[in-house]
C-alpha cells in the first residue's frame, strides 16, 4: 500500500480575496471548483510544477475568523527567485516574520494562514 500527497486544506472567510492573495503573491491560480450545500472548493495548483494542490474552503454562512492557535502549522514553497520575491511581499506587506540566520521569512494570507518562503537552495 502506498500513499502520496494530494492537497492541502485552508478554510477562508472570503474565497474571492484569497483568490486574488494566491494569485498575485504566490502565482497560484484555481485549476478546478466544486459547490456544495453552503460551501465552495477552489483547488489551487502552481501551474503544474507539482502535482501537490492547495484546496480553499469557503463556508458561506461563516463569518467568524478561524482560530488558528499559535500558527504552529505552515504551508512551505520554494522560488526560483528569493530576492524578487521578497521585494514583491514586502511591497505587498504579507511578511509576517523573517528568520535572516535560517535565509527564509513567512507570508500570512488573509485568514493569518503562513507560508513560509524558502530560496532555491534550501
Amino acid at each position: 500500500m502506498k500513499f502520496k500527497f494530494a492537497h492541502n486544506n485552508f478554510n477562508v472567510l472570503n474565497l474571492d480575496k484569497s483568490l486574488k492573495f494566491y494569485e498575485e503573491a504566490l502565482g497560484f491560480k484555481p485549476v478546478r471548483k466544486f459547490e456544495g450545500p453552503g460551501f465552495t472548493l477552489a483547488y489551487l495548483s502552481d501551474g503544474g510544477q507539482t502535482p501537490h494542490e492547495l484546496e480553499l474552503t469557503w463556508l458561506h454562512d461563516r463569518k467568524d475568523p478561524y482560530n488558528l492557535g499559535e500558527n504552529e502549522f505552515h504551508l512551505a514553497v520554494r522560488t526560483d527567485d528569493f530576492e524578487a520575491a521578497y521585494k514583491k511581499h514586502k511591497e505587498m506587506g504579507c511578511i509576517c516574520f523573517e528568520n535572516k540566520d535560517m535565509g527564509i521569512y513567512f507570508i500570512n494570507d488573509p485568514d493569518n494562514y503562513w507560508i513560509e518562503i524558502l530560496p532555491p537552495n534550501l
